[in-house]
């Protein structure tokens, strides 16, 4: 029986003077806060990833599939075989395929296949959707790693056509051809209907073959502090100790939400991804052996890949004077960050399925989240670990009579029994030496390749289609895989809380030789108001770059962050639409604040265009801007007027609920994401401006995420820092280019925009 995925990735890199070799992705997750080299990302290198997946789909006469397969990516060309090609070097791939610069990946998610949960990639063809496939990992790690290697090769595909030349013309030829040709081999499934059939009767290939992606599994690119990249208000108390697990209290926020937050905190000798597949099991046996309280629990809905509704049973005769039996019903919410860190947030919930029940009483649970982050490896050791966190509201009452007590009561509380969930997820992984290395990810190496593979080895008659055409449709198998554990160190990350001022950042990113231009702010409205003071409501402010943490100047020596100096641009407007459907390109609308007689005396504006899913649709249009134009060559000019390449691998933000629910914050968190790899970003260079569409639909996380922050919106402050990641020294410290504070914004006053 095969394992179902081993990850692995071979480089070869050339030296040249002034070339810098391309990371690979899979060795740097995310495309985060650990990545560097050039934002084009391909040109001087070739890496190979390959390894095992689950093929999902529906064949030519409608039977869905879910065949195990091998993939194996060569710079921006990827082939699909039935085994392993190492292990049978005459084999030949039943697919293969070009990653062209239309190709889009969509992570969809947890789904059940069969009588097993797997995480599915979905890939589909920009100019046309209808053309797509999926495919599935065993874990969320794997699949992010995947989503990281099809990145890496769409890279070296665009990184061609800016090469232009015979590249270009040969790229282009590669991606225009037919994706609907006929595949002579899709009559097997006409002739071979046993076959077929046995298939579908073969769900022990998703129960039986655990993966071994993480074998030896240990973090790539994770950091060891506790904080994000913005400043946080929380001011932790350990207040317990019990068998290695720490429980604290936050002081700092006592009224925060309907009580008090505590948390308990825990290490873990087993890999992030292992601790949240075990987490997110609501298999009864081996819930038994870990958690004392929620043993019982039954799936009853699950609404997408990242959101579903459980019921659970407990009978805390031991915790209650009353020895009643309860029941309960919560929503689940994951979500993997961009640096490979794991949240679930936990809601008190309701569902038609599970009605009040006769003997039991119905419990509202405490909402809670759980956060989960690699840690780097002791010296010496190859033992994968992570840090458990699982933060928990109590009200306030209840918690200040437990302290008066010495919390001798607390110990008989349900409270106190979910934080000891951490306890034993320690302990129940320490049990089970297997657990440490299944479902987790591999440790990826990059290693010089004995044979570099040229694009001059694949022949146009060879290549007929691009990739997400080659996962549509083909035969089944069931084979032996190879797995091959690796390991790759990372560097850990050190925070420096000193100021980051740049004194020279104007005269580096704005043209000295032109004279500023006066911005009157009064000249300059957008629909939602600035706010008079912090009191204000459903307003915007300028907040301090203070309270965002960016690259310093030896970032690249030592990983040190700074406090952000003031921002380059200067923040003009704002606008807060509704849109009966999404709208891009939005500056050019007459009512825009760019088409207005004081916007087009501008040296330049920068439009941010975050797109808002909901019924209706929102926009939220952010305005910046600088007295003066770019200054040519500099970071900024690159990014204003280079490549969408380019801007999708440089443009980040860094969100900061500021006062708000605390599993809002939790949920939105205070890492830097590169939004052009976690959504759909689209760009509109003309006269003097930049506009930037963020479309927050285009994934699914965000969805969910922005589903929740819009519940609490009009209780809520965020504050938003917009910048251009610094990858080279040239470039460092990094710096601002704007903040935002919106206080409070309420749904209703939005102004319709009609197209």
């Amino acid at each position: 029986m095969a394992d179902t995925t081993s990850l692995k990735q071979v480089g070869s890199e050339r030296s040249e003077a002034g070339s810098v070799p391309i990371n690979g992705l899979l060795g740097s997750p995310g495309g985060g806060e650990d990545q560097r080299g050039g934002g084009g990302g391909g040109g001087g290198s070739t890496f190979e990833y390959f390894g095992w997946v689950y093929h999902l789909g529906v064949n030519s006469i409608g039977h869905e599939y879910c065949h195990l397969r091998f993939l194996f990516i060569r710079g921006k060309y990827v082939e699909m075989y039935k085994r392993d090609p190492h292990e049978n070097p005459d084999i030949k791939p039943i697919r293969r395929g070009v990653v062209g610069p239309t190709l889009m990946l969509e992570e969809v998610g947890r789904r059940k296949v069969y009588y097993g949960d797997v995480y599915v990639l979905r890939f589909y063809n920009r100019l046309d959707e209808s053309k797509k496939g999926e495919i599935a990992c065993a874990t969320a790690g794997e699949a992010q790693k995947w989503l990281e290697a099809f990145d890496q090769s769409k890279q070296q595909a665009e990184y061609e056509l800016i090469r232009g030349g015979s590249a270009r013309n040969k790229l282009s030829m590669e991606t225009e051809i037919n994706l609907d040709v006929h595949r002579p081999r899709v009559r097997r499934y006409a002739s071979g209907l046993k076959r077929l059939i046995r298939i579908g009767q073969g769900p022990e290939i998703l129960l039986c073959q655990s993966s071994n992606m993480g074998a030896n599994g240990g973090p790539d690119g994770y950091f060891e502090r506790d904080g994000g990249d913005a400043i946080e208000t929380y001011q932790w108390k350990c207040v317990r100790t019990i068998n290695g697990v720490r429980i604290f209290e936050d002081v700092a926020n006592t009224e925060s939400g309907k009580g008090v937050i505590v948390k308990a905190v825990g290490v873990i000798d087993a890999s992030a991804d292992t601790a949240f597949e075990v987490l997110l099991n609501l298999e009864r046996h081996q819930r038994y052996e870990w958690d004392m309280l929620t043993g019982d629990l039954e799936l009853l809905d699950s609404y997408d890949g990242h959101y579903d509704v459980v019921y659970g049973t407990f009978d805390p005769r031991y915790l209650t004077r009353w020895h009643s039996k309860r029941d309960f019903i919560f929503s689940r919410q994951w979500f993997r960050g961009q640096d490979g860190a794991y949240t679930i947030l936990h809601f008190p919930a309701v569902h038609k399925k599970k009605p009040p029940r006769s003997g039991y009483r119905r419990t509202k649970i405490n909402p809670s989240t759980w956060e989960i982050r690699n840690l780097n490896s002791s010296m010496g050791s190859d033992t994968p670990r992570c840090i458990v966190t699982q933060m928990l509201e109590i009200h306030s009452a209840g918690w200040c009579r437990w302290k008066k007590n010495h919390c001798s009561k607390f110990e008989r509380s349900v409270p106190y029994a979910l934080l000891c969930q951490v306890g034993g997820l320690k302990e129940y992984i320490g049990a089970n030496p297997a657990l440490k290395f299944e479902s987790s990810t591999t440790f990826i190496r990059s290693k010089i390749s004995e044979v570099s593979i040229s694009n001059a080895e694949y022949d146009e008659s060879d290549v007929k289609d691009e990739f997400y055409d080659a996962i549509s449709t083909d035969s089944s198998s069931e084979d032996e895989s190879d797995n091959d554990a690796l390991d790759h160190k990372e560097a850990k990350l050190k925070l420096k809380k000193t100021s980051a001022a740049d004194a020279n950042r104007e005269l580096r990113e704005l043209d000295p030789e032109m004279a500023p231009v006066m911005i009157d702010p009064s000249q300059l409205h957008g629909s939602l108001h600035k706010g008079k003071d912090d009191a204000d409501t459903n307003c915007w402010t300028t907040p301090s770059a203070k309270g965002f943490m960016i690259r310093g100047k030896n970032y690249l020596k030592d990983n040190s962050k700074v406090m952000g100096g003031d921002p380059l641009l200067t923040l003009i407007g704002v606008d807060w639409f509704k849109v009966d459907k999404t709208i891009d390109n939005i500056a050019l609308h007459p009512r825009c604040l760019v088409q207005s007689e004081a916007g087009k005396k501008l040296p330049f504006i920068l439009v941010i265009n975050l797109q808002v899913p909901a019924r209706p649709n929102y926009s939220l249009v952010l305005y910046y801007a600088a007295d003066r134009p770019a200054k040519p060559d500099s970071l900024f000019s690159k990014f204003v007027d280079g490549d969408d390449i380019f801007r999708n691998a440089r443009f980040k933000l860094i969100p900061s609920i500021v006062e708000g629910y605390w599993m809002v914050k939790r949920a939105v968190g205070t890492k830097a994401c590169l939004l052009g790899k976690a959504v759909t970003c689209k760009y509109l260079r003309q006269d003097n401006f930049l506009e930037i569409d963020v479309d927050i639909g285009s994934s699914s996380v965000a969805r969910s995420v922005i589903g929740l922050v819009l519940g609490y919106v009009t209780s809520i402050v965020v504050d938003l820092a917009i910048l251009i990641e610094a990858r080279e020294e040239e470039e460092l410290p990094e710096y601002i280019l704007g903040t935002v504070r919106l206080n409070r914004v309420r749904l209703d006053s939005s102004v319709h925009l009609e197209v």
